[in-house]
């Protein structure tokens, strides 16, 4: 653990005291030798279930893929930040990498703690760089606005969860992952277990978002410049569903009943986002909505507790990080062209820029699950395990899946397809960064084909 959070650290000298010249070269080759290093977490050495480095820090199966996405964003973040953030004084620069540094030191400690009051620290401290980043750097006036949203939603959900880590200390007598799973069940038969239930799970599902609380993440995602929208797309949605994983272990009599309105609502809002992204006119909102749409599937898996369900909803978590991220970095790239994300005025890009409408064939493919891509491997699992706990759920998953299709489809179709107007023919071409940039995105998708028990979790 230390050998990845040590270099981080590092980073921050780096950034305050490297030459302005040499700050963007050096930083991105260095958050990308760490990304290198992270790789090896991949390689699972031990036979039992946590490799740790201390008793505060470990790994699993089941945060080492999403230990090793946080990495492999921060060289993708910066690469993608260049263009918007060169032209500011040298300082604002330095500051804007030292948050996207201290974003992946939080997570990094957020995914690696062994005591889940650590893990509810660092899942709160993603909140303030995000925050800055959001509201400091983002492009509209509406931006504070957004952070207002993103801070109360986050906040507020995160207060009952604070209470009931409480009470489960007081029950328990540890907080310690390590300790909790070999601990006797917890006898959950009160009024007050129903509350402390739901108190365990909101924060997560505020995070995640659950169809019902999303209010905050298209506003979030559309107000964010690139790099915010990256990281809140990749890494900070899946916080939700990992502090879901880590507490329906303890939660186990209670969640055979309650979990009911909350599955129910995950699928409904499947169809509900999904709907919504069929008439979206910008560009980023149509992809944030699209994230609330597969992370509702992410939730219906995980909240029905089988391996199936789990394993799937983990993959489904990697994939859709890398490509929702490709997405927004696509999204941004015509943004800084056009400088508008309404898709009518970007249409007919293809004849313009033919590379890159490869790029956004391929993002928009993944999106909608095409076979053999781990998204579509993820959305087979979680169908399946829905429907041997429900059958009448295919009817709104399968429906989910092919309104995905649509939506997918249709934000090609109108940024790619049709005649180009007057207006983009002077456009600058796309540099060799940006083509890099989607490279690093879409490969580890097409690799992960190959290996897929990477990012199985805990089940092999």
């Amino acid at each position: 653990m230390l050998k990845v959070l040590i270099p981080t650290i590092m980073l921050f000298p780096m950034i305050w005291f490297s030459s302005p010249k040499w700050l963007w070269p050096t930083t991105t080759a260095q958050s990308l030798l760490i990304a290198l290093i992270s790789l090896t977490w991949l390689k699972w050495p031990s036979e039992i279930g946590w490799s740790t480095s201390n008793a505060y820090l470990a790994t699993d199966p089941l945060s080492t893929p999403l230990l090793v996405l946080t990495c492999w964003l921060l060289p993708l973040m910066i690469l993608a930040s260049q263009n918007h953030i060169c032209p500011e004084p040298i300082n604002r620069q330095r500051l804007y990498i030292s948050l996207l540094a201290s974003l992946q030191t939080f997570l990094i400690m957020a995914f690696g703690a062994t005591e889940i009051i650590m893990f509810y620290i660092m899942f709160e401290a993603t909140l303030i760089p995000t925050l800055i980043i959001i509201t400091r750097w983002g492009n509209q006036t509406e931006r504070l606005n957004a952070g207002t949203y993103f801070l109360f939603y986050t906040l507020t959900g995160s207060l009952p969860l604070l209470i009931a880590l409480l009470l489960l200390q007081q029950s328990t007598g540890t907080l310690s992952m390590l300790i909790l799973q070999y601990s006797q069940p917890l006898t959950l038969d009160s009024w007050g277990h129903n509350i402390w239930w739901a108190g365990c799970l909101v924060a997560f599902l505020v995070k995640m978002p659950l169809y019902g609380v999303h209010l905050w993440l298209p506003k979030a995602h559309v107000e964010a410049p690139v790099a915010g929208s990256m990281i809140l797309a990749a890494v900070l949605l899946k916080l939700g569903g990992y502090g879901m994983m880590r507490m329906m272990i303890m939660l186990d009599p209670l969640s055979k009943e309650l979990a009911y309105p909350f599955i129910i609502l995950a699928l409904w809002g499947i169809l509900m986002t999904g709907s919504i992204c069929l008439r979206q006119t910008d560009m980023k909102s149509l992809i944030a909505y699209s994230s609330v749409s597969h992370m509702g599937l992410v939730a219906g898996g995980i909240l029905i507790q089988t391996p199936w369900g789990f394993t799937g909803a983990i993959i489904l978590m990697i994939a859709h990080g890398l490509v929702s991220s490709a997405l927004f970095c696509l999204a941004n790239t015509t943004y800084e062209r056009t400088h508008s994300r309404t898709m009518m005025l970007a249409r007919g890009l293809q004849m313009i820029f033919p590379l890159t409408a490869i790029w956004w064939l391929m993002a928009n493919l993944a999106n909608l699950a095409l076979p053999p891509l781990p998204n579509l491997m993820g959305e087979i699992m979680v169908i399946t395990a829905l429907f041997s706990w429900s059958p009448w759920t295919i009817m709104i998953t399968g429906l989910g899946t092919l309104i995905t299709a649509a939506y997918s489809l249709y934000l090609f179709l109108m940024t790619q397809r049709g005649p180009a107007p007057n207006h983009i023919k002077g456009l600058s071409p796309f540099h060799t960064r940006e083509h890099l940039l989607m490279t690093l995105h879409l490969i580890p998708v097409i690799l992960l084909v190959m290996k897929p028990e990477l990012i199985w979790g805990w089940c092999y």
